[in-house]
């Protein structure tokens, strides 16, 4: 259960995949739900819920004060993510400004919990395997560079204001509702995939009914409080496995051709940086190629003995799923 008392839970980003779940399992759990969120956000999300949505924008001071006013707990999802027409200054602005901004009035109304999202993103390419909440920052992009300055802004307004914060960085997300890798499985699906590299990289993936599960524990544990945790499925799968894994489930066979990598993270430079100062979505950037080159793998281990984490769905059920959502939702 929640921190008990009072129950007024306000959710930032809850337009999105994330924190439109989170405001679901909130309200079916009996609590008062409200949402910030930008006046041109999508609310198709939280249709039928009922609960109040804050219009503001968390870059806006006034705005975040205004929505933490009568809030007793926040739960910080909003961030800016792979959004090719933000530049550098907006990552700034949105993921460190605007946390600082929420931070401050946490502070001024003396909430009972502040958990931050932050992302395994933040430890970049990780050298030891697995990590863990120990293992030293080493932000590539400026999406992790900002999430790491955010959490590091958080800990700190810990440390010296006291204020009960409680960092999860959560590993890749999805589920249904989610588009993330549609791209792939379609690729797959429709046998245009190819393998780039060996595809002997590690992948840690989250599915979102335990990642929720595991921002309701960090809500609640009383000793979390100055903490940071790793919220992950079960254990990492090779790239290679992944696909293949997509392959069984749609019953397409898997192309052995595989690329070389350097040539494909060289051309995934050159359109990023040729086509995004031009306003166009490059077709390939190097953040997606991650995978096929960088290992995520992450040790879960303080989630589960000091949160009672315990993930719950495999990753064969969570793309079961997602890939059912995809062909309902007429996208394969």
């Amino acid at each position: 259960m929640l921190l008990r008392m009072k129950k007024n839970i306000l959710v930032t980003g809850g337009a999105g995949f994330t924190g439109s779940n989170l405001a679901r399992k909130l309200l079916s759990k009996g609590y008062d739900v409200s949402v910030l969120a930008r006046k041109s956000s999508d609310l198709s999300r939280l249709n039928g819920l009922r609960l109040k949505i804050i219009n503001g924008d968390i870059r806006d001071k006034a705005s975040a004060d205004v929505a933490v006013k009568n809030a007793d707990i926040v739960y910080h999802i909003a961030a800016s993510y792979q959004d090719y027409k933000l530049k550098d200054k907006d990552y700034w602005d949105i993921n460190v400004k605007g946390t600082k901004n929420l931070l401050d009035a946490a502070v001024k109304y003396k909430i009972r919990r502040f958990i931050h999202c932050s992302t395994v993103g933040v430890l970049g390419d990780i050298r030891e395997i697995p990590a863990n909440e120990g293992t030293a920052y080493n932000p590539g992009d400026i999406y992790q560079k900002t999430k790491a300055e955010a959490e590091k802004l958080a800990l700190l307004y810990h440390k010296k204001y006291r204020l009960p914060v409680v960092v999860v960085r959560p590993a890749g997300i999805y589920g249904p509702g989610d588009k993330r890798f549609l791209r792939l499985i379609k690729s797959i699906y429709k046998k245009r995939f190819f393998m780039i590299g060996k595809g002997d990289k590690l992948y840690h993936l989250t599915y979102i009914d335990d990642l929720i599960n595991g921002f309701i524990l960090a809500g609640a544990k009383k000793n979390a409080t100055g903490q940071i945790y790793i919220i992950a499925g079960e254990k990492p799968v090779m790239m290679k496995d992944f696909v293949l894994t997509i392959s069984k489930i749609l019953k397409v066979p898997v192309n052995n051709l595989r690329l070389p990598l350097l040539p494909i993270l060289i051309l995934s430079w050159a359109c990023d940086k040729l086509l995004r100062p031009l306003g166009m979505n490059p077709p390939l950037v190097p953040r997606r190629l991650d995978p096929f080159w960088k290992n995520r793998a992450f040790d879960i281990s303080k989630a589960k003995k000091e949160l009672g984490y315990n993930p719950k769905t495999s990753l064969e059920e969570g793309l079961k799923k997602t890939i059912q959502w995809y062909k309902e939702n007429h996208w394969l």
